[in-house]
C-alpha cells in the first residue's frame, strides 16, 4: 500500500486507550498547521483517504488511523455487551490518540463508522473536537427508529451483521472477497470501478477472519450499546459546528432527511448538502470534498 501515499505520510503503531492502532500521519516536529482527524468507514481502511489526503496536507496536519477492529489496528476481544467496540471506546481511541501526538483540540472528519465515532467524540469529549464534518450518515438511532422496508432491503448488513456468533462470521468467511466486492460494490457510483486497484487490494488483505469479527462486533454495538448511549444523551448536543455531506445516489438520501435528523436531537449548528455520488464521497468526487472541506474547516 505505501504506493497510494507519499513519502510525506509515516506509518506507525500507537498505543492508545489500552489497544495499538495502525496510523499514517503526516505530523511534523515543528507543527503549526491545524490538526485533522480522518475516519474511515466499513469494511475499508484509512487507505479510502488517499486521494483528499495529498491536497489536504497543505492546510492540515493529518492524522489517519485504523479503527480499532480494522485494517492493521488491534482486534480486541470484548465482554458479552460489545463494550469493546461502541462508538464510546472507539472515540476514546482516537482522542488518547491525537494527545500523543500532542493535539488537545483538532477537527474530525468520518466516513459511514467513522462518521458515528465522530459523532461519539464531539459528544463524549467537547473540549476536543473544533468542528466535525460527517459523511452520508444520519444518526445511529435515527436510522434504527425510522427503520422501514425499503431500508432494510437497502442496508440488510445492519441486520446481518448483529446476528449472534459465528453466523455472519461463519458466512461471510466462505467466501470473504466476494462478499467484500459485492458490498461495497453496490454502494457506489458504478460499481466498483472507481476504485484505484491498490486501494481496492488492500481492503481484501485486511479483510481477514480477526478483522470480520471486529466489524460484526462494530456493528452489534450499533445496534445494542451505543443505541443506549444515545438514548442516556437524549438532550445533549454537540457544540461544535456540525456539517453533512452524502451522496444523492445513496440510501440516506433516498430515505432520511441528515440537516434536519442532526439537527433534531443531536446539534444546533449543522450544515451540509448531497454530493453527486455515491456512498464513497472520498474516492467518488475527491476534488468536490475537498473544496467543501477547506470551506468549512478553514475559518
Amino acid at each position: 500500500m505505501t504506493d497510494l501515499f507519499s513519502a510525506d505520510f509515516r506509518f506507525e503503531r500507537r498505543r492508545a486507550n489500552g489497544i495499538t492502532l495502525n496510523v499514517r500521519h503526516d505530523i511534523a516536529a515543528d507543527e503549526t498547521r491545524p490538526p485533522l482527524l480522518l475516519l474511515h468507514g466499513f469494511p475499508q481502511t484509512h487507505a479510502m483517504w488517499h486521494r483528499v489526503a495529498p491536497r489536504l496536507r497543505e492546510q492540515f496536519a493529518l492524522v489517519l488511523p485504523d479503527l480499532r477492529g480494522y485494517g492493521d489496528s488491534d482486534k480486541p476481544e470484548g465482554p458479552a455487551d460489545h463494550s469493546a467496540y461502541s462508538k464510546r471506546a472507539m472515540a476514546l481511541d482516537c482522542v488518547e490518540l491525537m494527545r500523543g501526538f500532542g493535539f488537545d483540540r483538532f477537527a474530525v472528519c468520518g466516513h459511514d463508522r467513522g462518521a458515528r465515532v465522530a459523532h461519539r467524540l464531539a459528544l463524549d469529549h467537547p473540549e476536543a473536537a473544533s468542528a466535525a464534518l460527517l459523511l452520508d450518515i444520519s444518526p445511529t438511532l435515527t436510522m434504527y427508529e425510522n427503520t422501514t422496508m425499503e431500508f432494510a432491503r437497502a442496508y440488510y448488513h445492519w441486520f446481518f451483521l448483529i446476528q449472534p456468533a459465528p453466523l455472519p462470521e461463519r458466512l461471510i468467511g466462505a467466501d470473504p472477497v466476494f462478499y467484500l466486492r459485492a458490498k461495497i460494490g453496490g454502494w457506489g457510483s458504478g460499481g466498483t470501478a472507481f476504485f484505484d486497484p491498490r486501494a481496492l487490494a488492500e481492503y481484501e488483505r485486511c479483510f481477514t477472519p480477526a478483522a470480520i469479527h471486529a466489524m460484526c462486533e462494530d456493528y452489534r454495538a450499533a445496534a445494542t450499546i451505543d443505541l443506549d448511549h444515545d438514548r442516556a444523551d437524549d438532550t445533549k448536543r454537540i457544540k461544535c459546528a456540525v456539517r453533512v455531506l452524502w451522496g444523492e445516489r445513496g440510501v440516506v438520501h433516498k430515505l432520511f432527511t441528515p440537516i434536519a435528523d442532526w439537527q433534531v436531537k443531536c446539534a444546533g449548528n449543522v450544515t451540509g448538502r448531497p454530493m453527486a455520488t455515491g456512498h464513497y464521497i472520498a474516492e467518488e468526487a475527491p476534488e468536490a470534498l475537498v473544496a467543501d472541506m477547506l470551506a468549512f474547516f478553514v475559518r
